[in-house]
């Protein structure tokens, strides 16, 4: 018995010069009492190459957890499939994560903040204060792979917007998107405002240099102002009716008419839509403010402006800003 035991020590297999006839499995009980013991060069041996066989991979022997002394023993080879892998734990939620998940759920039915109420806005103050006091980047704009995006628009607080979001409100005519592209490379900021109609979608948009002032500040110049050619859709399309200042207005009238004009829409979709964007250029002294990135993360930024105005913004592609 104490040469099975030593045997059993040996995380490998020797090798015989002259091939057995029959093949032997490792099962102790099979085992001669009188085995030869096995001699450290041995072992040392069996791992290495002999007369062109390849070097042996050590086998661990695990002895099966039954009754039986002597039970049937499984060999495992390191790194083979047999080793399970460990499944990955689930991200834990963090006191950022609850505090950003509230902040984006207050924003629902604001429309960017144009119709939130005054205990709305409170509410989002507090939010904001909290999650600025928590802010993972102490210096954004030395974090310029994170500033690198387009980002989306999702609340403020500067009362100039307001009159531009109203006219999104329009039967006709909305507010698509707003959004701010920042290019770290090039120090190069673009605003853009995408409106869209039953007739054409067109975007106007501004240019501008970023300088870095601080670890959280930068100077903004607009050098031009870009507007987009329209976007004509070739197929008119009318809804069933508008709601106009309280009252629905029936359009099935009009759907006649549209009818026969489909062929000239068609026409003048293709000319427009071929012509380049018209630019302008922004020179007078007033081109200029400056923006505060106070929270900066790979999913949300909240910047402040002159006067303390609130821009919260959204990553495109984030999953924030699925409903």
């Amino acid at each position: 018995m104490a040469s099975i035991s030593q045997t059993n020590q040996f995380p490998c297999k020797t090798l015989s010069q002259n091939p057995p006839h029959k093949q032997f499995t490792l099962k102790p009980s099979i085992l001669p009492l009188n085995s030869v013991r096995i001699s450290r060069s041995l072992a040392k041996k069996s791992f290495l190459s002999i007369q062109g066989f390849t070097r042996a991979r050590p086998l661990v022997l695990t002895r099966a957890a039954d009754d039986d002394e002597w039970g049937p023993e499984k060999e495992k080879e390191e790194g083979g499939a047999l080793a399970v892998a460990e499944e990955e734990s689930p991200k834990e939620v963090t006191e950022i994560d609850n505090l950003k998940k509230a902040l984006v759920d207050s924003f629902y039915g604001t429309d960017r903040g144009l119709n939130a109420t005054s205990e709305t806005r409170a509410e989002i103050v507090e939010l904001i204060t909290q999650l600025e006091a928590k802010n993972p980047t102490a210096a954004p704009t030395e974090a310029l792979t994170l500033l690198n995006a387009k980002w989306i628009l999702v609340y403020t607080s500067f009362s100039g917007l307001f009159p531009l979001l109203s006219r999104g409100t329009l039967p006709l005519a909305r507010v698509e998107e707003i959004s701010q592209t920042i290019d770290s490379e090039n120090f190069t900021v673009q605003n853009s405002i995408q409106f869209t109609g039953p007739l054409a979608t067109t975007s106007i948009s501004t240019n501008a240099k970023f300088e870095v002032r601080s670890p959280k500040r930068v100077q903004i110049k607009f050098e031009e102002g870009v507007i987009g050619t329209p976007q004509v859709t070739d197929s008119l399309v009318l809804p069933e009716n508008v709601e106009f200042l309280g009252q629905k207005i029936d359009l099935s009238p009009f759907k006649g008419i549209l009818s026969s004009v489909q062929d000239t829409a068609s026409s003048v979709a293709k000319t427009i839509s071929s012509q380049p964007p018209l630019k302008f250029s922004i020179s007078n002294s007033n081109a200029q403010s400056w923006l505060l990135t106070t929270y900066l993360d790979e999913d949300l930024r909240i910047s402040r402006a002159d006067a303390g105005s609130v821009f919260v913004f959204i990553k495109e592609g984030s999953p924030l800003l699925m409903p």
